[in-house]
């Protein structure tokens, strides 16, 4: 719900500032304006695209995976969605999210944001208690049994499928 109000909230405030400038300005400079900024967006999203789609290629072909090519290549569709967007707002946003430099601004600003949301999700969480920056799973939680229970059928010296094997541990 937040964010279908942040979304709203942002497209009246996008309108605002293009009838604001379309009144100063007039009709036909305004509509030139956002013609420009659409077709920039249009050629920044076909170079950058075919950049980042290159060292994808080249990332797989030595057996590493694209991570951050593939978030370059989101950023890259949803800035240019926005700069296809009539408006001088989602066109600002949009360029932030085309232009490679501004991306990865973009990109620190969001990871620093998401650990703290999570910071602030992981402290609210119920079932979880920390000790010491780790996280310990309460002793009370009927699901998670002991590798020292007796198992169905008595035979507890053999592991189970998704046994936790330690290698500190003598096997049984």
């Amino acid at each position: 719900m937040p964010l279908l109000i942040i979304f709203t909230l942002f497209t009246l405030l996008d309108f605002i500032v293009l009838f604001s400038v379309g009144s100063r300005i007039g009709l036909l400079p305004t509509l030139a304006l956002v013609l420009a900024t659409g077709f920039i967006g249009l050629h920044l999203i076909r170079q950058q695209g075919t950049a980042t789609l290159a060292r994808a290629r080249q990332r797989m072909a030595q057996g590493e995976l694209p991570s951050s090519e593939l978030l370059a290549g989101a950023a890259l569709i949803f800035g240019g969605a926005l700069m296809l967007a009539p408006g001088f707002l989602s066109d600002a946003l949009g360029l932030i999210c085309v232009l490679p430099g501004a991306r990865r601004l973009l990109a620190r600003l969001l990871a620093l944001i998401n650990l703290r949301l999570l910071g602030v999700a992981h402290r609210s969480s119920p079932g979880d208690t920390r000790h010491n920056g780790d996280w310990q799973r309460p002793e009370s939680d009927p699901h998670m049994r002991s590798t020292n229970q007796e198992r169905p059928g008595g035979d507890s010296s053999q592991p189970l499928e998704g046994d936790f094997i330690s290698r500190n541990e003598p096997r049984r």
